[in-house]
């Protein structure tokens, strides 16, 4: 069947691929050894590696230990094609398209009669409410509120399961979530079957503004009644592949499972359209931090519930009756904050930096007197706006847009603003 890579159950605790997620978690010191062009090349035997391995090694790239798989960072030979900076590459994704390959994510899909009512117990979303063949970005909390993991959930229908829920899961999360997962099956009961699938396709982003034309070409379909969020089967280059519009950029795009024996031809095709460059995981995290958009195990983890994080939306409104029958786990201390906003301390915060380096994760945020009264999660000098951007957790008044603030970068305090997110505006597309 062309639709057999959505098919292969696989053993629960395997790490895996996409749809509309970040491929973010780039840590600080990967970001760190980017920027300075020093990202150090591992040894690939111990590693995972997607089906595009060996095209991201012929095209220059300098791969990276990322979430147990190969990955490149950044691709560097000299002379070759798609070979870019960091801000090149962003400049270049907001400009035209740029091809990322987030195959080392992980998928889950769940079927059953009682697979809505499993999938909205562990995760905030409104999974009854969703149209067919849409998707939306949820959390999985824990019994404290706190986020074990921010995951993309869509209602899918095929031919051969009928309606189902189509998960995707950070990679790095992966081990954890499944963890929790079959813990709360235990609990859970009742009709509802966990497929886990991942290395057996590719999962590629094509993000940017002439990222769906260039889908449209290849379909022979047109795209402009497709929302942000929407997701469709199309056949590209005689393959069947789940396309869904999204992206995790700010920019318009969209993300493609293809199945394994068209991968790398697929890829290719995208690659050599005169529109496109390869981008890679150093440029990815550029782009969501100026899109304002979470980085698991920097902007959210297990102590920040989604209201702190300024996530309140991920919250169905359907899903928040305290009443309700079917409660999402860690409903009563997070429907609590939405309730009682003088339980919420602390807030996530965009900090324009006009001078000095960059504060990046860790920095300490301080009132102009000193005070501190936060600290930084994410910074980069941004490659759209040249200027320094920040997001960060500050105490409450002192989150308020406008608040004139400052960071300690290095030992020295330099003046920072909190500002409305996203730093660049995005391009979301809706029909």
């Amino acid at each position: 069947s062309s639709r057999s890579f959505l098919r292969r159950p696989l053993l629960h605790f395997a790490w895996s691929p996409p749809i509309m997620m970040a491929s973010a978690c780039v840590s600080r010191a990967l970001r760190k050894a980017a920027s300075a062009g020093r990202a150090r090349h591992f040894a690939s035997g111990d590693l995972k590696k997607t089906l595009v391995h060996a095209e991201h090694v012929a095209d220059g790239g300098k791969m990276v230990d990322f979430a147990g798989y190969s990955m490149p960072v950044q691709y560097t030979k000299a002379d070759a094609p798609h070979t870019m900076s960091i801000i090149d590459s962003t400049k270049w994704t907001r400009e035209s398209a740029s091809l990322f390959d987030v195959s080392h994510m992980c998928s889950i899909r769940w079927t059953g009669k009682d697979a809505f009512d499993f999938v909205e117990r562990v995760t905030t979303a409104d999974v009854k409410g969703l149209g067919v063949m849409r998707g939306t970005l949820s959390v999985i909390p824990n019994e404290k509120g706190g986020i074990i993991d921010d995951t993309m959930v869509t209602k899918c229908h095929s031919k051969e399961h009928g309606e189902h829920v189509y998960q995707v899961v950070n990679a790095g999360c992966a081990p954890k979530d499944l963890k929790h997962f079959e813990e709360q099956l235990g609990k859970f009961g009742g009709d509802v079957k966990m497929e886990v699938l991942w290395d057996s396709r590719g999962l590629y982003a094509l993000q940017g503004p002439k990222a769906v034309a260039i889908v449209e070409k290849l379909a022979g379909k047109d795209l402009s009644k497709v929302s942000f969020g929407e997701s469709l089967w199309l056949n590209l280059l005689g393959a069947e592949c789940l396309v869904s519009r999204c992206g995790y950029t700010g920019e318009d795009g969209v993300e493609i499972f293809v199945p394994e024996e068209a991968a790398v031809k697929l890829w290719n095709a995208l690659k050599n359209m005169p529109e496109v460059k390869l981008a890679a995981l150093g440029a990815r995290d550029a782009l969501r931090l100026e899109a304002g958009l979470c980085l698991y195990g920097h902007d959210i983890d297990d102590t920040i519930t989604p209201i702190e994080a300024g996530l309140t939306w991920v919250i169905g409104k359907s899903r928040r009756d305290p009443k309700a029958k079917n409660p999402f786990i860690g409903a009563e201390p997070i429907l609590a904050q939405i309730a009682d906003k003088s339980l919420v301390k602390k807030l996530r915060v965009g900090l324009m930096q006009p001078a000095g380096p960059p504060a990046r994760e860790g920095a300490t945020i301080e009132t102009p007197e000193g005070q501190h009264v936060g600290v930084v999660t994410s910074g980069t000098m941004s490659p759209i706006l040249r200027k320094n951007v920040a997001i960060g957790y500050v105490d409450k008044p002192f989150n308020k847009m406008g608040t004139p603030l400052q960071v300690v970068v290095r030992g020295r305090a330099f003046p920072a603003t909190t500002v409305k997110m996203p730093f660049v505006p995005t391009k979301y597309f809706k029909a």
